[in-house]
């Protein structure tokens, strides 16, 4: 007898991944698609919309193919998509410019112009920090500095409305995505009037607002005869990857906290009603219509990781390659044998700007303490310390906010170290439940829509799915040495705010120099 699987798009920064789940939390098919990010300018990082919309086909079919293999039956397909982007179209529903990712920082002025105007107004009634990434603050930009693109326009929307009007020839989007844009009223769940105001962009120019279970169905008969799919076939519109990888773990209870360090990372809590941090530190986001996500990205995981191997170790890096290992590994077991604290040395992971809880693009990476007794194995290990501290830093925004962490849930790249789950729970000093949950943002999109389908009764249900992989307590003398080190990574972290800001101004005029 045929069983009915539900089909899972996540729309991420780097590629788009396709799974089919049943019921059970089983996986029966897994895709994924690659597509590049494009820097025409420096500070500037795009794609390519019908790339993305592509590459999303191509995932696709392979997945339903599977599927259907299996004896299996798509009885839906639900989104998750990252946050942030913004592609401006034109009358005829052409992308004008390419998809601004989160990263972009073209709009750094506006961000500084709007921080020292109405923009913490803006946040406490959006819950979208100010930020370059930010919608708002790169629709300021085009308004400024691309007037022809501003006027032409006539919709802004994201990467996963522009991939559902290709689909269905209609612009709507989420709760979720518009929460995040810096534009939505999170009490009216409509867009905020005087933000629209301030870009100059009405709401005709933007997608209707809709709940994140909200169904659709009429797939346009070239993309059902394409992808083989029905074209009644229901679709679940989701929601965005940061919310739906909290639901994907199981961390939708008051208190739990989900961790996550893939490039980026995060710190994520559920809570019942809107909430905004009077200090402007950490994001609200939809997942339902009574259930928000708030807590704060960092830009600097995994990423650092990356510069480490690249710039320190890239002797490690080639002799893993030739043996057939992990370089990750060999980092780690290095890192591994220096003594928590790094014998005194600080990093300041702050290598593309830092988001929360400073939101500021203009930081920067530094190494406190370097000595003549310190050797790159010291660095290295700090290195893993530094973005566990900064994490950290987001925990205790949230706890000023009122959160009362009782448990944490990690996830993405970093949980597959033994050693940076570790210090996690060292640094947090609490112990660190690691699910056996595979691609989060996938599981939390398919579980949204099989509720919507009637497929299961509870959200909360998943936590019976998701079982723990492994748990990390916390070693009290290890925890004792970095509590040594936590309120000085604190207080410069903050003290530096201004110093960075120089010292960005001197970068970029060395970079206009050269250019």
């Amino acid at each position: 007898m045929s069983e009915q699987v539900v089909i899972a798009i996540d729309i991420g920064t780097t590629s788009t991944k396709i799974l089919a789940y049943d019921k059970a939390g089983n996986t029966w098919a897994e895709e994924e698609q690659e597509y590049p990010l494009y820097t025409p300018h420096p500070g500037w990082k795009e794609q390519d919309p019908e790339e993305i919309f592509q590459a999303l086909k191509a995932a696709l079919r392979p997945v339903l193919k599977a599927v259907d293999e299996k004896g299996g039956i798509p009885g839906g397909v639900g989104f998750s998509a990252a946050m942030h982007s913004l592609i401006a179209m034109d009358e005829s529903g052409n992308p004008l410019t390419g998809s601004l990712t989160w990263a972009d920082q073209r709009s750094v002025e506006e961000t500084e112009e709007l921080k020292n105007g109405e923009g913490h107004e803006i946040y406490l009634r959006t819950g979208t920090p100010i930020h370059p990434m930010s919608p708002l603050t790169k629709l300021l930009w085009f308004r400024k500095h691309d007037q022809d693109t501003f006027e032409r326009a006539s919709k802004w929307i994201s990467i996963k409305e522009y991939v559902f009007y290709r689909l269905f020839d209609r612009y709507i989007v989420d709760y979720s995505i518009a929460s995040a844009t810096g534009l939505f009223n999170l009490e009216q769940l409509d867009w905020d009037e005087k933000a629209l105001e301030l870009t100059g962009v009405s709401k005709e120019q933007l997608s209707d607002p809709v709940p994140t279970t909200h169904l659709v169905s009429g797939l346009n008969a070239e993309n059902a005869k394409e992808l083989g799919l029905p074209a009644d076939i229901p679709f679940v519109i989701g929601a965005s990857d940061g919310v739906l990888a909290n639901l994907g773990v199981g961390a939708i209870d008051p208190g739990s906290v989900a961790c996550s360090i893939g490039t980026s990372g995060a710190i994520r809590t559920v809570v019942s009603k809107p909430s905004v941090d009077p200090k402007g530190r950490i994001f609200c986001y939809a997942l339902t219509e009574d259930q928000w996500v708030i807590g704060g990205p960092i830009n600097n995981g995994g990423i650092t990781f990356r510069w480490a191997r690249d710039n320190l170790f890239p002797d490690i890096k080639q002799q893993a390659k030739q043996a057939g290992r992990d370089p990750y590994d060999d980092l780690a077991a290095i890192a591994s044998k220096v003594k928590p604290g790094s014998d005194g040395l600080l990093f300041f992971p702050y290598l593309t700007g830092e988001r929360a809880p400073y939101w500021n693009a203009d930081t920067k990476g530094v190494f406190f303490g370097l000595t003549l007794d310190h050797s790159r194995d010291q660095m290295i290990r700090s290195v893993l310390e530094g973005v566990m501290f900064q994490m950290y830093t987001v925990v205790i925004a949230l706890i000023e906010a009122g959160v009362e962490p009782v448990e944490f849930r990690a996830n993405g790249g970093f949980a597959r170290s033994e050693l940076w789950r570790q210090i996690m729970a060292d640094i947090f000093e609490t112990e660190i439940m690691v699910p056996e949950s595979h691609q989060s943002s996938c599981m939390g999109a398919a579980w949204l829509t099989m509720y919507k389908l009637g497929m299961v009764e509870r959200l909360s249900g998943i936590k019976e799915l998701v079982k723990t992989k492994v748990k990390h307590e916390p070693v009290k003398a290890n925890s004792d040495a970095y509590n040594k080190l936590k309120p000085l990574f604190i207080r410069l972290a903050r003290d530096l705010q201004s110093d960075f800001e120089v010292m960005a101004d001197i970068q970029r005029q060395y970079a206009e120099e050269q250019a």
